[in-house]
């Protein structure tokens, strides 16, 4: 069993809202996912950190969700983006989901030998928060994070590995510590998925060591659109 991870596939499989007007990086982006996806196998995980789908409603998300289902084979695990404002209703999404995919929103479930768990995140200040609403937003999202590292801990009946998923960065520009960073040390993650910074900001580091914890950023367009294998 084989752990790959991906994000920001910010798919508009049935409205015209091309990606590639943000740059060439965009240019047949999903036949280069594809195209990876035949790694995959059966009992495999792939883990899609945000930003699924442009729509607004659930209707309209719903074929890009059937897309990602259609890629190839695998357990697919998704985790809501700031941009997924179709993601409203947990149990609404859940009926809709084909089969082998998984949505978390604060929660955790296992797929064989793993747990996966995490919650949206935030924007993790550089000094202070921009606004009151920033810092009541991220405090609610520390909490939300930890709901889920708890139900992790519930599920974990045999030793199996945990890995989170985030969409926001869970540290700011300086990799200095954070609510987030504090919380996965104190429920020993080892291992952390996130998505939500893009190819034109080069500094980004597509894997970062921090206190004993990997953190992985998969968006697809800072990883060459393809899915990269989580170790």
């Amino acid at each position: 069993m084989k752990i790959f991870a991906i994000s920001d596939l910010h798919l508009s499989i049935n409205s015209d809202k091309p990606m590639n007007i943000f740059g060439p990086v965009w240019d047949g982006y999903l036949d280069k996912i594809k195209n990876s996806w035949n790694r995959v196998q059966d009992d495999d995980v792939v883990l899609i950190a945000g930003d699924h789908s442009w729509a607004m409603k659930m209707a309209d998300a719903l074929p890009d969700l059937d897309y990602i289902s259609n890629l190839g084979k695998g357990h697919k695990v998704i985790i809501k983006g700031n941009h997924d404002y179709w993601w409203s209703s947990i149990s609404a999404l859940r009926r809709e989901l084909p089969l082998k995919m998984y949505a978390l929103q604060n929660d955790a479930v296992k797929i064989g030998d793993y747990i996966f768990c995490g919650s949206r995140g935030w924007t993790v200040p550089e000094l202070t928060h921009k606004t009151p609403d920033d810092e009541k937003i991220y405090k609610r999202e520390v909490i939300r994070m930890e709901l889920s590292l708890q139900d992790a801990k519930r599920l974990q009946t045999n030793n199996e590995k945990i890995i989170v998923l985030t969409h926001y960065p869970p540290f700011n520009s300086k990799i200095e510590d954070s609510d987030f960073t504090k919380l996965f040390e104190k429920y020993n993650i080892e291992t952390v998925v996130y998505g939500h910074l893009h190819s034109y900001d080069k500094k980004q580091q597509i894997i970062t060591h921090k206190n004993n914890v990997k953190y992985y950023l998969t968006s697809c367009d800072l990883i060459g659109n393809e899915l990269i294998e989580i170790k």
